[in-house]
C-alpha cells in the first residue's frame, strides 16, 4: 500500500493507531497485517483460532482479507464474538448470518463454531461455547468499536475488565441498539433486540493479538475516547490500551479528533 494514504500514525500507553484517508484503505492495511499475524502464528503451530466481529465496520477489512493470497484457512478455527439472543433463525440481522455471507461461508475454515443465540437453555450454550474458547485458545481477534465504546456487547455497565466468565448474557444499552438501525440492520430501535450473548473482556484481551478496524463518523467519540479518555469501564475499548499487541485502525472520520 502506498504510505501515502496514512495520515497519521501514533501510539497511546500499548495500543498503536492508524488514520488513514478513507476507510478503504484503513481496511486494506489491517488486512495486511492480520495476514502477517496469521502466517506468524502458524509459524509456531499447526493450527489458529480467530475470533471475528459482525458488523458494517468489518467490511473493508474482511473483503480485502479475503483478496489476500496464500492463506491456509483449513489452517484457522474461526469463532464469533457475539450473537442476538430470540432473533428468528436465520435472520439476516444475526451475527452468524452476517459472517456467513462475509467470510465464514466463502473460505475453507479448518472449523467455524457458531453461538447460537436461540439455544434452549442459554446458560448451557454458555457452557458449550466457554469449553470451545477454552480447548481453542484465542491466536487473534478481528473487531472493532461501538459507538458507545463498546467492543463486542460489553456496552458501558456491562463491560467488566476482571470478568470471570468468558462468554455471558449482556443486556443492551439504548445507544448500542440505536447504533443497530443506524448501520441500517433494524428499521427501528425498537425491532433490536434487548439481550444479547457476548464474548467478554477477557475472553477477547487473551488473544495474542487485536485487530481493531473502526472507520466512519458515528464512531468519531468512541474513537477519541478510546485513545485520550481514562483506561476505563466507561469506554470499554479503552482496555486495548494495555495490551501488547493491539492496533487501531481508523478513517479521516473516525479518528478526526486524532489528527
Amino acid at each position: 500500500m502506498d504510505m501515502n494514504t496514512i495520515v497519521k500514525k501514533g501510539q497511546k500507553d500499548l495500543l498503536k493507531y492508524y488514520v488513514f484517508d478513507n476507510r478503504e484503505n484503513a481496511g486494506v492495511f489491517a488486512a495486511d497485517e492480520i495476514a502477517e499475524a496469521i502466517f506468524s502464528c502458524l509459524s509456531e503451530k499447526e493450527e489458529i483460532n480467530m475470533i471475528f466481529a459482525a458488523a458494517p465496520s468489518q467490511n473493508d477489512t474482511l473483503g480485502a482479507l479475503l483478496k489476500r493470497e496464500g492463506i491456509p484457512w483449513n489452517k484457522i478455527n474461526a469463532f464469533h464474538m457475539d450473537e442476538y439472543i430470540g432473533l428468528p433463525d436465520g435472520a439476516p440481522q444475526s451475527f452468524g448470518v452476517f459472517l456467513k455471507n462475509a467470510i465464514f461461508g466463502k473460505v475453507p475454515f479448518k472449523s467455524v463454531n457458531y453461538i447460537n443465540g436461540n439455544a434452549a437453555d442459554i446458560q448451557a450454550e454458555c457452557a458449550r461455547y466457554t469449553k470451545l474458547l477454552t480447548d481453542y485458545p484465542t491466536d487473534i481477534v478481528c473487531l472493532g468499536i461501538g459507538e458507545n465504546g463498546h467492543i463486542a456487547f460489553n456496552d458501558p455497565g456491562v463491560a467488566d475488565f476482571n470478568d470471570t466468565a468468558l462468554i455471558k448474557t449482556a443486556d443492551l444499552d439504548e445507544i448500542c441498539r440505536q447504533q443497530q438501525v443506524n448501520d441500517g440492520c433494524f428499521k427501528t430501535i425498537n425491532d433490536v433486540p434487548k439481550q444479547a450473548l457476548t464474548l467478554t473482556i477477557p475472553a477477547l484481551t487473551k488473544a495474542k493479538h487485536m485487530f481493531c478496524t473502526v472507520p466512519a463518523a458515528t464512531k468519531r467519540w468512541a474513537v477519541k475516547e478510546t485513545i485520550n479518555g481514562p483506561v476505563s469501564e466507561a469506554c470499554p475499548a479503552t482496555i486495548m490500551r494495555k495490551h501488547e499487541h493491539a492496533v487501531l485502525y481508523c478513517d479521516s472520520l473516525s479518528g478526526a479528533d486524532l489528527l
